[in-house]
């Protein structure tokens, strides 16, 4: 299954294949104030706390997996707003950068780990947390070793590369006893939990379509991108990368599981970016309430990340969708064009929060492991739609 990928697994060795670090897309916030609304929004979602930060003796201890990009950039800034979680320690095969950033934000030097002494973390209390920010190929490997080592797990998304790893994932941790949750951000941030609440409500009428586009250039000059031309490290193209996030909307947004899928897949042909992964691939859901979701995901063009839900009485266009930091919620019906305004909330920090809440509380995590499973599965149906040319029964 991923036995493969068990050998000679440091990090080390691993950037001497590919080039540098890893940087993993998360998908995370929960309903923020709503800032002068056209409409009246209730809360949707998990909301974070209205009680004060909890004392640093007391926040649950993460350890973050993999130094690349996006958990130098946007993960571990984060911790410094969250309430219920704080930064421990940290797992990487670059000992001298986890120095570097263990003294920027706190961190023990005795919390540095490697990935061969990564299931020595069993040993530390400090630890409750992990946080696998790693290729999606080594995803199922140091989520299942870090629940046998008594820890909780958080991992990004796309969960793992195959079913099967994604249910050994969930029943390794449901073995040890542990929570697994999958990073799904936009799960928690207010501009999508308010288009949820905005869909699902009827504010928009009957609703008939969504369309969800992602794209992004895939750049083979760029550190970061060299794994996700590697299916072994990537599981697939564009479709796990960015096409989850399309995936992903409309399921939430429906609050339904599709009845039916078909898609078209295409790569420019001798694309050298293209010759183990996918570029571009056009999906199509049916829902058991009738609506259609038409769905893109592209490595050919630039930065796209668009939600659009119609219904009889109104269009809702959120464009930025995906974002880090930026979003922006159009409905147009009747009276025109009117903005919601929201208050932009560290999607990450609620997110993060979320899982130590779920932990404190002895609950099940919002996007837990099943979540991640259920896309997987929808993804590899995707590609069997595409490689057929039929419709698929779901």
């Amino acid at each position: 299954m991923f036995d493969s990928l068990k050998k000679e697994l440091s990090r080390r060795a691993l950037l001497h294949r590919v080039g540098f670090g890893f940087m993993a897309v998360g998908v995370t916030g929960t309903v923020g104030n709503i800032i002068k609304p056209a409409h009246t929004l209730a809360q949707a979602g998990p909301a974070p706390s209205n009680e004060p930060s909890l004392p640093p003796e007391k926040k649950l201890g993460w350890a973050v997996v993999g130094l690349g990009k996006f958990a130098t950039q946007q993960i571990m800034p984060s911790f410094a707003e969250c309430k219920r979680s704080k930064l421990v320690a940290l797992v990487s095969g670059d000992r001298a950068k986890a120095e570097r950033y263990a003294q920027q934000y706190g961190v023990n030097p005795k919390n540095i780990y490697n990935y061969q002494s990564y299931d020595s973390i069993r040993n530390n209390p400090e630890v409750d947390v992990i946080y696998i920010i790693l290729p999606n190929g080594m995803h199922a490997e140091y989520s299942i070793r870090g629940a046998q080592a008594g820890k909780h797990i958080m991992c990004e998304k796309p969960m793992a590369n195959t079913v099967e790893e994604c249910q050994a994932m969930i029943d390794a941790a449901k073995k040890a006893n542990r929570k697994l949750m999958i990073a799904y951000r936009a799960q928690y941030e207010p501009y999508n939990l308010a288009t949820i609440k905005l869909a699902q409500s009827g504010k928009l009428g009957k609703l008939k379509l969504i369309t969800s586009d992602h794209g992004r250039t895939l750049n083979p000059k760029d550190p970061a991108d060299i794994w996700r031309m590697q299916k072994k490290l990537a599981g697939g193209g564009s479709l796990y990368d960015i096409g989850i996030y399309s995936l992903q909307a409309t399921r939430y947004i429906t609050g339904e599981e599709p009845v039916a899928i078909s898609a078209m897949m295409y790569s420019t042909s001798g694309d050298p970016r293209f010759r183990e992964v996918e570029e571009n691939v056009n999906f199509v859901l049916r829902f058991p309430s009738g609506v259609l979701a038409n769905c893109t995901s592209s490595y050919g063009y630039s930065d796209t990340k668009r939600i659009q839900v119609f219904g009889s009485d109104a269009v809702l266009e959120l464009d930025p969708a995906t974002d880090y930091y930026k979003h922006r919620l159009m409905i147009k019906d009747k009276n025109g064009n009117q903005e919601q305004k929201i208050q932009e909330k560290n999607q990450f920090a609620l997110e993060i929060d979320h899982l130590s809440e779920s932990i404190i509380q002895n609950k099940q995590p919002k996007t837990s492991g099943e979540e991640g499973l259920q896309d997987v599965k929808l993804m590899q149906l995707i590609y069997e739609a595409a490689r057929t040319g039929k419709t698929i029964k779901v």
